[in-house]
């Protein structure tokens, strides 16, 4: 196996951001391979809508226009580049990127990876009675009466690998689960067999690092005063080993941070509990050993895993119906009041709550006493109404709710125009028997490889989490924020929110331990008191991981919360006043 470790960047967290990144790093150092994530579920709704507009799109249109400022630079470099920018048209993509190279006189071997499209395949998969259950409530989707927009499983690394073993300069895959961005390439490189399980759940946690770009490298960091200054942070690189574990890092001279805590938020980002499954392998996070290596270096070691999942997460969005949402401002006094005098007012014009499939009027803010300027004084509610029929969610709702301007609630005022219905989608997480899914790469000239589906091999030994001892810190407490001690990072899963919490200390994660229970974090949390909620402790990465389950409804598109990808809950909880031990606070 290669000795030098295998440098592979991230230049893209979501669909939608930096252009620049891949110039960043193509320019900022060397490197091997370039990856970029950019789906998300929210994302192949947005590129249904495109194909829908255009039916030789519904592929991430920005990594096109980054290919076309750095492709010969790539290729000049000798640096292989793999992303999932294909979305629902991967073939069509990679024929645009060929088309592209053209225009630019660049030989450029562009590969894509299908199978993952499940779409044109329901009927078939339930009639051989696979009822693609909702993962969350157990429905199977036919009991559910709705129709699917897309359908996507989640590929592994393999079809990546088999491409670049091809001599692929480029491949594009659609939804592949997005820590197999580095996965593939790492497996191709080092050669590892299918039933390396340590290496292949090394790879993988590296991979989940990487996955949301600068947020490994001080973006969204909870501790904002440990970043060295206010540039946007650089994009994150991998250096891979042979034996799977990594060195997290960024490009010299880049923005940002690379340290444990760093890491240590991004590892928990949106995951569930210690065994986290992807197509290639099941990687038990709780084994995993964040060290720093040395200035903006983490070293990631120890990780073990586990034969990857029997079964593949398939991703299915429907059309739920259409939605529309008006802002009225609340200034000064009575906002309570004036809210409540707005919703009645408005409810009558409307026909009341039942004419809708669903009303929300949610009061955010409140004014503080004795503003110091306006925006001191400002409240908003938040009137957002669903329906299938966009006529009663179109003008004829914001209509009625601009017609209140000057008969309502004194100071009376909204923050834009009427506006007209938008669609917003449902998603619904099922599993499907891996071996339902049809893994295949196609090559420049038109050849297609057959992916097989790697053989189970033999289990590894079984794992178990190294043991933890500290003792909590005692003596004299302070009230003040949970945050000040603790840091947390938060996002969406579907319908469920992920908030993960971590301590700086070995003493610190055993008070946190023991005072951060389910019933405590529905405490301070009211929003989860009536929900199911999952607690996961990591220590390892001084850390627990709660789920909340349904906390977002049908997921981000449909959900009507005022942050409905959960970003923020994290930084809600760390705001919560708690009885601090002072010796956490020096």
């Amino acid at each position: 196996m290669p000795a030098a470790p295998l440098r592979i960047a991230n230049c893209s967290g979501f669909y939608g951001d930096r252009r620049s990144a891949p110039r960043e790093l193509l320019e900022g150092g060397p490197l091997d391979v370039l990856t970029g994530d950019y789906l998300a579920e929210l994302t192949m709704l947005i590129l249904w809508r495109s194909r829908g507009r255009d039916p030789a799109k519904g592929y991430a249109a920005g990594f096109l226009a980054q290919m076309e400022e750095t492709l010969g630079l790539a290729l000049d470099r000798g640096v292989r580049v793999v992303a999932n920018a294909g979305g629902l048209n991967p073939a069509g993509l990679a024929a645009e990127l060929r088309a592209l190279a053209g225009r630019l006189g660049l030989a450029a071997r562009v590969a894509h990876v299908e199978g993952d499209d499940l779409l044109g395949r329901l009927g078939e998969l339930q009639a051989a009675g696979h009822d693609l259950a909702n993962a969350d409530t157990g429905v199977s989707l036919a009991a559910a009466g709705v129709a699917p927009v897309t359908a996507n499983a989640y590929l592994g690394g393999w079809g990546i690998a088999a491409a670049l073993e091809a001599g692929a300069d480029v491949v594009v895959t659609g939804r592949v689960a997005d820590a197999s961005l580095v996965v593939g390439p790492a497996a191709w490189h080092f050669g590892w067999a299918a039933g390396d399980w340590d290496r292949l759940a090394g790879a993988t946690v590296a991979g989940h690092v990487l996955e949301c770009g600068t947020q490994a490298t001080g973006g969204n960091y909870a501790f904002m005063d440990e970043l060295p200054d206010r540039r946007p942070p650089g994009f994150p690189v991998a250096e891979v080993d042979a034996d799977g574990s990594a060195v997290i890092t960024k490009q010299p001279g880049s923005g940002g941070l690379v340290s444990v805590g760093t890491v240590t938020a991004q590892l928990l980002y949106e995951i569930d509990g210690p065994a986290y499954a992807s197509p290639d392998v099941v990687a038990r996070f709780d084994t995993v050993r964040v060290e720093q290596a040395g200035p903006d270096r983490v070293r990631l070691s120890g990780t073990r895993g586990a034969p990857a999942p029997a079964r593949a997460k398939v991703a299915v969005n429907y059309l739920g119906g259409f939605r529309n949402s008006m802002t009225f401002l609340l200034t000064g006094l009575d906002v309570e009041a004036k809210a409540a005098m707005a919703s009645a007012a408005l409810l009558e014009r409307l026909g009341g709550r039942g004419r809708f499939q669903e009303l929300s009027a949610r009061l955010v803010g409140r004014p503080r006493p004795d503003p110091a300027c306006q925006e001191e004084a400002v409240a908003e509610l938040v009137v957002t109404v669903k329906d299938p029929d966009p006529g009663r969610v179109g003008r004829a709702f914001s209509n009625a709710c601009v017609e209140l301007a000057l008969a309502s609630y004194p100071g009376c005022t909204l923050t834009g125009p009427p506006g007209d219905a938008t669609p917003y989608g449902v998603y619904w997480p099922a599993l499907l028997p891996a071996d339902q899914v049809r893994q295949e790469v196609v090559l420049w000239d038109g050849t297609r490889l057959p992916v097989p589906r790697p053989p189970a091999g033999v289990a590894a030994e079984p794992v178990e989490a190294p043991p933890f001892r500290a003792d909590p810190p005692g003596g004299p407490t302070r009230r003040v924020p949970l945050g000040r001690a603790f840091g947390a990072r938060s996002g969406d899963k579907g319908g469920n929110a992920n908030l993960g919490v971590w301590a700086r200390s070995p003493a610190a994660y055993a008070w946190l331990a023991a005072f951060l229970d389910v019933e405590r974090f529905r405490a301070l949390l009211p929003e989860a008191r009536d929900l199911p909620v999952r607690r996961h402790q990591l220590p390892n990465l001084l850390a627990l991981n709660f789920v909340v389950e349904g906390l977002l409804g049908e997921g981000v598109s449909s959900s009507t919360r005022v942050d409905p990808q959960a970003k923020g809950l994290g930084e809600y909880l760390r705001a919560k006043l708690v009885d601090l031990p002072v010796a956490l606070l020096s």
